[in-house]
């Protein structure tokens, strides 16, 4: 077979790329634009709430010029976790900015998949009930019947499946919910019959774009070429380049075991690669192996809303201070406690960062010795956005003037950036449901809808 090329603009659609990459890349004929639109990364909020990842000025920008360029080409642009996390919300926001892309480019005539990954949650109900739903590592609390009813919403990370067979039914534009990263990457080299290892292997590089090259990033574009014997990696940016080293990293990036990968349906064994300078800036890959496992099951993703956060920032320069800060801390924290005795602390959560401290690694920190200044964010959360910004601000006129020992002046013990000092930010969410879910195959639980730019909806293939 001729080699099948996969172009991937960006990182995360919405973050930007080179016009002149991206241009470098159709010149090089690729048979398909796939692009990743959602991450778990920035934690639950986004999901609970139904908002996007990026800007919708962002978003449009971006997918201009890969509508635009795939419709004169005549290939498929597809787009996995839409709106960042992939559900109905993001789904839809996604949608409308395609339709007026669509309107103002006057691009008619070319066929639309939608896939949707929302879960009910009856079925999430009766994986429970039959003992198949099985937690992912321990990111989240038990799930129970109360927890599963205060989450927002679920999704599902689809495989291949749904993204191969819009392909087969033609669909120019595919807008997909909730992805598992590789997967919209590897349809459609699979559709056209290329090894699913390295259609998977491939998607799982492509997928963060020129990450992978030297210098890495998210904001480049990146070629990838599969063939019958493994596939090949090339930045369109002359300022990188690939290397075995670079390509290898980025293949264990976001794994919790340097050789296996987990998918929906599969598991791939990356414990054979090799990676071989092919050219100056490009890597050729062979030796991906994937198996299909026994059972189907898709990682499931749920929210749910537990507080209400309130947050400052400020400065400490004190030496003094800064020697007795975890002391001072907690001390301004009872003393907040007593003030408002007829709260019960457990109801509420006061926690600080020390930057220049421990914030990053807390415990863990192996040098917490503090430098001539530290930056302090405390939060507070709370059942309600008025108890949250109610704490904060008596925790924050409590620490201002705490009389530490040794305190030569009364002036303030801290320095705030911007005034208004106290942030509220609104609601904070958890992940409810972070599991997998066993399911008859990779079709069932990701119905697909087709419609044509400019015309009326086809209705829905399950």
């Amino acid at each position: 077979m001729r080699p099948f090329r996969i172009l991937s603009p960006c990182g995360m659609l919405g973050y930007g790329f080179p016009e002149a990459s991206f241009h470098r890349g159709m010149a090089l004929q690729p048979d398909a634009i796939v692009v990743d639109a959602g991450s778990t990364d920035a934690g639950p909020h986004k999901l609970g709430l139904g908002t996007a990842i990026v800007s919708p000025q962002a978003c449009k920008k971006d997918l201009t010029l890969m509508i635009t360029a795939g419709a004169r080409a005549g290939i498929p642009v597809i787009i996995g976790s839409a709106g960042g996390s992939g559900a109905r919300k993001h789904v839809l926001w996604t949608r409308r900015i395609i339709d007026e892309i669509i309107e103002e480019q006057h691009i008619t005539g070319k066929k639309i998949a939608t896939i949707w990954a929302d879960i009910p949650k009856e079925s999430v109900t009766r994986a429970m009930c039959d003992g198949t739903l099985l937690p992912l590592g321990l990111a989240v609390k038990p799930l129970t019947p109360d927890r599963l009813e205060r989450t927002t919403g679920v999704v599902a990370q689809m495989g291949h499946e749904p993204f191969v067979e819009a392909l087969r039914q033609g669909a120019d534009i595919i807008i997909g919910g909730r992805a598992y990263d590789p997967s919209p990457f590897a349809a459609p080299a699979i559709l056209h019959g290329y090894s699913p290892a390295y259609a998977y292997h491939l998607g799982k590089v492509l997928e963060c774009a020129a990450l992978c090259a030297t210098p890495g990033t998210t904001k480049d574009c990146m070629l990838g070429t599969i063939d019958d014997e493994g596939f090949i990696v090339t930045p369109l940016s002359p300022e990188r380049k690939c290397t075995p080293l670079s390509v290898a990293a980025h293949t264990f990036y976001e794994k919790d075991h340097p050789y296996t990968l987990h998918g929906p349906g599969i598991t791939m064994d990356l414990s054979g690669c090799r990676f071989t300078q092919y050219d100056d800036v490009s890597v050729r890959v062979t030796g991906s192996r994937l198996s299909v496992d026994d059972t189907y099951r898709i990682k499931l993703e749920g929210a749910m809303q537990v507080a209400y956060r309130t947050f400052v920032l400020a400065g400490i320069r004190d030496e003094l201070l800064l020697s007795h800060l975890k002391e001072v801390e907690s001390a301004v924290v009872r003393q907040v406690q007593a003030y408002y005795h007829e709260i019960d602390p457990d109801t509420y959560t006061i926690h600080f960062m020390n930057y220049g401290m421990d914030a990053v690694l807390g415990d863990c920190e192996p040098n917490p010795a503090p430098g001539h200044e530290v930056g302090v964010m405390f939060e507070v959360l709370a059942p309600s956005q008025e108890m949250a910004n109610m704490i904060c601000a008596t925790l924050r006129s409590t620490f201002l003037h705490y009389g530490y020992p040794g305190r030569k002046s009364t002036a303030g013990n801290l320095a705030f950036p911007f005034a208004p000092s106290d942030i509220p930010f609104g609601p904070v969410f958890e992940f409810s449901v972070y599991h997998l879910m066993p399911v008859p195959d990779g079709l069932t639980m990701f119905p697909i809808e087709y419609d044509t730019a400019g015309g009326e909806r086809h209705g829905t293939v399950v």
